[in-house]
């Protein structure tokens, strides 16, 4: 998987990172941080009735609940999910030491420009022509190699913990995408890669770090700009400080406010293909605070290597012809790296029978 992914990204390489990347000695928000809001979207005060909806994974009704959450949100919360307690602390306490060591330090495990893994920018940044308040770092496969340059002593450890966090999210990733696809009277028929026994044994995944620190600025400063994932679904955990938003149509920008032990789930670009639209994916970005520190960990989910994803034929019939065509996720992140937000559109087959343009064309949405 760590070689097919990255030939998706070498035609687009992204520069690894900006003269100002020690956020910690800076007392104030260079010119090069800072955005004007072109964004035509409100954004939804806490105080509105508006909330991403939270579902028990262990009620009766689930499956309604997480469709209707899909078809109406394409982002819901998760409890009674499975994943214990001390793993979602482990792996945010990795998190917050890989954050925290001397900047020099984490360059040592520097994503090469053509590459997945390892620290650096987002690589969505170079779509816009202002920098991002946070900094990731991407681990796909073992991150043995890295974690070596990080931690010559103590790397063992920190492997150990992504290791087991990889593993358990990927049981739930499994739980979640039956979930999604019984919603819509999926079965294991239908999808000849779950394999015999409904696992997705061959799927593929990454884990994505995300620290966004304090920002002496943070009305003119953005943490990761508005996109939508390229994934079946993310998993995200996210530590107790707010900033990430979804895009609810009708209304603007949505915070996600953190709820104790649950997880943020979200439907990406190729789990919106293969229910041909029905389930959109949603657009989100991460805003950061001026004293709290933030930190979110995502598992990015998707397919075997060679698998084409395309809508899927029990949701099709003369009202609802294929909108999309078939692609492959490492040809899909070809484009999403060549087109960002307009990726969907390129690998569109057909307008919608109804007029109605594709929710989750988002080329309106202007940050700069």
């Amino acid at each position: 998987m760590p070689s097919r992914l990255s030939d998706a990204f070498k035609a687009h390489p992204v520069q690894l990172y900006p003269k100002h990347q020690d956020f910690n000695s800076l007392q104030e928000l260079p010119d090069s941080y800072k955005w004007t809001q072109l964004d035509e979207y409100p954004s939804c005060e806490s105080f509105s009735s508006e909330s991403v909806p939270l579902i028990d994974l262990t009620d009766p009704n689930a499956l309604t609940l997480v469709g209707h959450a899909c078809k109406t949100w394409g982002v819901f919360q998760v409890t009674n999910h499975g994943i214990p307690t001390k793993l979602l602390d482990d792996i945010e306490s990795v998190s917050r030491c890989l954050f925290s060591l001397p900047q020099q330090q984490k360059l040592k495990a520097a994503r090469s420009p053509d590459g997945v893994s390892g620290y650096g920018l987002a690589r969505i940044s170079s779509f816009f022509p202002k920098l991002m308040w946070s900094e990731g770092f991407t681990i796909v496969g073992s991150p043995l190699e890295h974690f070596r340059q990080l931690w010559p002593q103590e790397y063992s450890k920190f492997c150990d913990i992504i290791e087991e966090y990889e593993k358990e999210m990927k049981k739930l990733a499994g739980r979640l995408m039956w979930l999604i696809l019984g919603s819509l009277g999926i079965c294991n028929e239908d999808i000849k890669w779950a394999g015999p026994k409904g696992e997705f044994q061959g799927a593929s995944a990454a884990l994505q770090l995300n620290s966004y620190p304090a920002c002496p600025d943070p009305d003119q400063a953005m943490g990761l700009a508005a996109h939508t994932d390229s994934t079946l679904l993310t998993i995200l955990h996210q530590n107790n400080t707010s900033g990430l938003q979804v895009l609810r149509e009708g209304t603007g920008w949505v915070t996600v406010d953190p709820v104790q032990g649950a997880l943020v789930v979200n439907i990406g670009d190729l789990l919106h293909i293969l229910s041909n639209g029905l389930y959109p994916s949603v657009l989100h970005r991460a805003m950061v605070n001026r004293t709290r520190y933030r930190l979110s960990m995502a598992y990015l989910y998707g397919p075997p290597d060679s698998v084409q994803i395309s809508p899927l034929s029990k949701l099709l019939g003369p009202s609802h012809p294929p909108l999309y065509r078939p692609v492959t996720w490492n040809e899909y992140l070809g484009t999403k790296a060549k087109h960002f937000n307009k990726a969907l559109s390129c690998v569109r087959l057909c307008v919608p029978l109804n007029g109605l343009v594709d929710v989750n064309d988002h080329n309106r949405v202007q940050v700069g």
